[in-house]
């Protein structure tokens, strides 16, 4: 469900929503990608701690790898929960987005 609500949202940024995963096994839950060139990188996860925190870590060693020569870095990364009742920006600059708060 999250994603399909994501989709509407990145349908109204004139986006599309697309998974990635490479050949080491790396990958993404979903990668928001706008006509312009401009993306995002999130993860969804239920919550807690520690799944918050992989989906963090997953996402920056992501866009660790990413070749900036060759296009550019993500606009922003965020993990994306089920529950919460305020959107919060990590000191590693990862976003935490409760999807109730995606509706405002």
């Amino acid at each position: 469900m999250v994603v399909r609500d994501l989709r509407v949202y990145a349908e109204a940024l004139d986006g599309k929503l697309y998974h990635y995963k490479d050949s080491t096994g790396l990958e993404c839950d979903t990668v928001l990608h706008r006509r312009n060139g401009s993306y995002a990188l999130l993860e969804v996860k239920l919550g807690g701690e520690d799944n918050i925190n992989e989906g963090a870590a997953n996402m920056l060693k992501l866009a660790a790898n990413i070749d900036t020569d060759k296009m550019p870095a993500p606009s922003f990364m965020a993990v994306i929960i089920g529950v919460g009742k305020y959107a919060f920006r990590r000191d590693d600059g990862v976003y935490v987005i409760p999807i109730g708060c995606l509706k405002d």
